[in-house]
C-alpha cells in the first residue's frame, strides 16, 4: 500500500481532492493508496480553524474508490495532542497556520505505517506517484528536495529543503527521535519557518533528492510534482503571489499548464457534485 498524510481545516478540500485526483490519474500502479487526513479544531484560535468534515471524508472516500476498491481515506483527529504539545507555544501563531505543526505527532500516531509520503495539499503530479514513492531511503530519516528560493539565499545551510513533499522513514524517524526533537524545537523556540525549520534542525540522516520532485517554480519536462507555492515575480514589477491550482482559471491564465487540463476538469467535476450534495 502506498501511504500518504495531508494535513488541515476543512479549507483544504479542494486542494486535497485535486491533488489526491492527480496522483489517481497519473499512476499506473495496481497498488492501493491509504490516504491519511490529520485534522483538529482549534476554532479559539480562529473562527475557521475546524477540522476537515465528515461529508468531505465521506466524499474523498467515494472518489478514490472510484479508481480502486481498496484505495482508503482515514481522518485522525489530534486535537488532544495539540493541545496537550503546542497550546500556548511560540510557534502556535506561525506563518502559515497551526496546522502546519500537526505532521509533527506522525510518530505518536499508531496507525501511521513505517513508510510515509508527506504532501502539503497545494500539489499536482505531473509524473507517477512511484517514481518518488520508491526511492530508498532505509538508512535515512526522510528524503525532500531543496527550497528553490532557500537553496540561492541559504546555499550554506546544507539541511535546509522545502517540508511541501517529504518522504518519512519512520522507523527511522523514531530511532533517532526526529518528530520528538522537533517538538521540543517547536516548544522551546519562535522559528522562522516554524516546523520546517524544525525539521531540519532536528535531522541526522537526511536525503537531498532532485528538485523534480518538488518543483516550486517552473513545470519541465522531468517534473514529478508541481508546488503551487507562494512565488515571486520580477514583472511587471517584483511582486509575489499566491495561486493555487484549484483556483483553475488563474492558474492557467499565469501559467498556461495545458498538461493539468484533464486533473483539473475532473476536479471541478467532483467540486460541483460535492457542492449539490
Amino acid at each position: 500500500m502506498i501511504n500518504t498524510l495531508f494535513c488541515g481545516n476543512y479549507k483544504v478540500f479542494d486542494g486535497i481532492l485535486s491533488c489526491i485526483i492527480s496522483i489517481l490519474k497519473r499512476t499506473e500502479t495496481k497498488e492501493p493508496f491509504h490516504f491519511y487526513l490529520f485534522t483538529m479544531d482549534v476554532h479559539h484560535l480562529r473562527e475557521d480553524y475546524t477540522p476537515i468534515t465528515e461529508k468531505q471524508v465521506d466524499f474523498l472516500q467515494k472518489v478514490v474508490k472510484s479508481y480502486n476498491s481498496e484505495n482508503l481515506v482515514t481522518k485522525i483527529d489530534v486535537t488532544d495532542l495539540y493541545n496537550k504539545e503546542f497550546a500556548n507555544s511560540p510557534n502556535e501563531q506561525c506563518y502559515c497556520s497551526p496546522y502546519t505543526l500537526i505532521r509533527l505527532f506522525a510518530d505518536l500516531v499508531p496507525e501511521i505505517p513505517e513508510k510515509l509520503l508527506y504532501l502539503d495539499a497545494d500539489l499536482l503530479f505531473n509524473k507517477d506517484i512511484t517514481k518518488l514513492y520508491n526511492i530508498d531511503i532505509e538508512k535515512y530519516e526522510y528524503a525532500a528536495a531543496p527550497d528553490h528560493y532557500g537553496k540561492l539565499i541559504l546555499f550554506w545551510q546544507k539541511k535546509f529543503i522545502n517540508a511541501g513533499v517529504i518522504l518519512f522513514n519512520m522507523k527511522k524517524c523514531k530511532e533517532t527521535g526526529l518528530f520528538e526533537k522537533s517538538r521540543n524545537e517547536i516548544r522551546m523556540h519562535k522559528l522562522t519557518f516554524a516546523d520546517e525549520s524544525a525539521i531540519i534542525r532536528s535531522t541526522t540522516y537526511q536525503l537531498k533528492i532532485s528538485q523534480r520532485f518538488n518543483d516550486q517554480k517552473f513545470l519541465y519536462k522531468g517534473t514529478v510534482i508541481r508546488h503551487f507555492s507562494k512565488r515571486l515575480f520580477w514583472f511587471p514589477y517584483p511582486h509575489t503571489e499566491n495561486i493555487k491550482q484549484w483556483n483553475y482559471t488563474k492558474m492557467l491564465a499565469k501559467f498556461k499548464y495545458l498538461c493539468f487540463e484533464d486533473v483539473l476538469s475532473e476536479y471541478l467535476y467532483y467540486k460541483g457534485k460535492f457542492e449539490r450534495e
